[in-house]
Formats: C-alpha cells, structure tokens, sequence
C-alpha cells in the first residue's frame, strides 16, 4: 500500500497557536482548563478549555463565524510550511467538525438563510474559497470520531490515486447548546476530568482547531506516516459504549494490521479517555483485549477538555510531536487506575523511543476509530 506521509500540521488552542507553542506547553504540563463563570455558557460555573472572549483568529474575524475563523487560522499556518497549492486538482480540503455553527441558533432568528448558514458545508465552502481550493470540499462529522476518521479518509484518497495532497482540518467551538447537551446526559464534570482515574466523574469540554497536510510525496525531513487506520461501529446504545470493548479492540487490530505491525511494537497509545465512567471503562478493555495492556496510554483531555470534532486531530498531532520529541506525555487528573483492565495510564512525563503508535477515538452513536502513526 502506498505511504502517506504527514508533511505539515498546526494546532490553534487556549495553549498557543502553532504545534510547536502547544508542545511547549505540554512538556511543561500546562493545561487550557480553567473555571469559567459565564451564564451565556452555563447557569452555573463550569471547568472548560475556553479561548478568550475578545480572542481573534484572522485579520478578517468579522467575514467568519469563530468556527471558520479558527479552521482558516490552522489551515493557514499548515499551508505555510509547505510548498502545495490549494489551486492543484490533485489537492483536496477536507472538513472534520461535530457541531460547527450550531451555535448561531442561541442568537440568531432561525431564517431559511440561517438553516443554510449553519449547514457544514456552508462553512466549508466559505474556508475553501478564502484559500481557493478548486476541488469541493470534503466533509467528515461522526461524532467524537471526526478528527479521526477525516484523517483516514484522507490517507485513503491518497492510497488510492484521487488525490496527491489531502488538507485535513478540525474544529469545535462551545455554546450553551453543546454544553447543556452533555450536562442533559450529567456528563460534566464538576472539576478538570481525570481520564482513566478512580474518581473520574465526567467530561471537561474544551474548543480549538487542528490541521494535517497530507501528501504521497515525502516532502523535506517528513519522518512520520499514516501506516494504517480502520473505523467501525459497536451498534450498543445511541449515547453508551459497548460493556466489553471488542469492537474498538477490532478496529485497532484491523489498524495494526493494515500497518504491519504487531501489537508488541505499539510504543505508545494516544486514547480517547473522556473520563466518563463508561468510556474510559470499554477503552481500557479494548486496549487489553487488543494485546496492548504494556503500552504506555495517555489522554490529553485533562489539557484540551474534549475538542469533540478537533479531538483527533490534535491528539494525533500532539502524538506525532511525541514520537520526533522521544516523550511520553501524563495524563492530568491521573492518579490510581479506577478501570478493571490493568493498562499503562501516564502518570508522569516520560522519556521513550517511539516508533509505532496507536491514536483511538469513540463517540456517540458507538462509533470507533483507530491510527498508526510510524516513524521512517
């Protein structure tokens, strides 16, 4: 099968706004999450990884919505490491996002032109015409797997001859219909997450953007790859994950296999780890069931909250910063395992050679994603 190899990318968060300002603040175990009292937000104080009220993204905020605004942000810093053309037939856009303007809904009169405006595509169009993608815009929304699976879709567009160059970009921002939602399923969590801890109580929510560039052709000193990737769906409940964990378990053996790998060289797994009781409990049977209980796991949602469509693509570029750094990232809010699988959870920062790593991602509706990221 052909490679595929990661040859830009960009972060835009609460920590910084490049890939490199993001790492920096990781290795110093920073964190985005902090107690935020907005009653446009939530009736009540709630911890969140929030950007700044009067925060700008482009020097035209004011023609975008804070959604598009941060996808051309990290768009635009990934373009500029590279020398592909958003003109190229060969180079297409694609668009990873669960929610996107669903937001304008709590302020704006629901108009047969907002119902359009809201559409993702409608964002997706506006984002390709600023940078002149010729290609249409391709759209990716499954749930907390987006990120994920745009990268996979992306990598296989490649694979398969359509394109040369995929340009991979994720973004969430948070409203009070995005968080009443979760608070609706008593998701929240009342203090910063603890993914995979034993008094872990709920999600942290968190917004930003993430940006891959793709391309078939290793561009400059590009060493790390898309070596495999596979989705699937547990088809358990609309809102609960799986009780065993065997299909996420599949799709990362089905990830492994298509990048030629045995469990055994998986160095480090970057997981979805939500810190919802249920989640972090099927994840950690999975990765057990998948052979994968010696690897080091961590989950950076104590440091991002959960990005939801922007989730998969700045943990798996905060993954690939880890394996050219040699580092393994904690886990924030970790402290005594509180699943029944015996795995590996990050505790402290760890130094660590890392040439194969699995990123997973779940989400509502049961939908599973898997990567392996490999070092060449």
């Amino acid at each position: 099968m052909a490679d595929v190899f990661v040859v830009a990318d960009n972060i835009v968060s609460p920590l910084g706004v490049t890939t490199v300002d993001n790492f920096r603040q990781l290795t110093n175990l920073a964190s985005g999450v902090q107690l935020h009292d907005d009653k446009a937000l939530a009736p009540e104080p709630v911890y969140a990884s929030l950007f700044g009220k009067h925060t700008t993204f482009t020097t035209d905020d004011a023609a975008y919505t804070k959604f598009e605004a941060l996808l051309i942000a990290s768009i635009n810093d990934a373009l500029q490491q590279v020398a592909i053309s958003p003109t190229d037939k060969k180079t297409l856009l694609i668009i990873s996002s669960t929610k996107g303007n669903i937001g304008l809904l709590e302020t704006e009169t629901l108009t047969d032109e907002l119902k359009q405006r809201i559409s993702l595509q409608s964002s997706a169009n506006m984002v390709a015409a600023h940078f002149g993608f010729v290609n249409t815009p391709l759209i990716v929304s499954n749930a907390c797997i987006s990120g994920l699976l745009a990268i996979i879709t992306g990598a296989r567009l490649i694979q398969a001859g359509v394109y040369e160059n995929v340009v991979v970009a994720g973004a969430d921002v948070i409203s009070r219909f995005i968080m009443s939602g979760f608070q609706s399923f008593q998701a929240i969590s009342a203090e910063p997450c603890k993914p995979f801890d034993e008094n872990r109580v709920g999600i942290t929510l968190g917004e930003g953007a993430g940006t891959v560039v793709l391309s078939a052709k290793k561009i400059s000193d590009t060493n790390i790859k898309v070596a495999g990737g596979a989705t699937g769906n547990d088809a358990n409940h609309i809102s609960g994950p799986s009780r065993t964990g065997e299909e996420l378990s599949y799709v990362i053996r089905q990830a492994m296999q298509e990048a030629g790998v045995s469990a055994t060289e998986i160095d480090f797994i970057s997981a979805h780890g939500t810190a919802t009781i249920y989640n972090d409990e099927m994840e950690a049977k999975a990765i057990a069931l998948a052979g994968l209980a010696h690897a080091p796991v961590n989950s950076l949602k104590g440091n991002y909250g959960h990005t939801l469509g922007a989730a998969g693509l700045i943990e798996s570029i905060i993954t690939m910063q880890s394996m050219k750094a040699g580092v393994v990232l904690p886990t924030p809010g970790f402290e005594q395992l509180g699943v029944s699988a015996k795995i590996n959870v990050a505790k402290e920062l760890q130094e660590k050679t890392l040439t194969h790593c699995l990123k997973t991602a779940s989400g509502f509706g049961g939908c599973n994603g898997a990567i392996v990221f490999s070092k060449i």
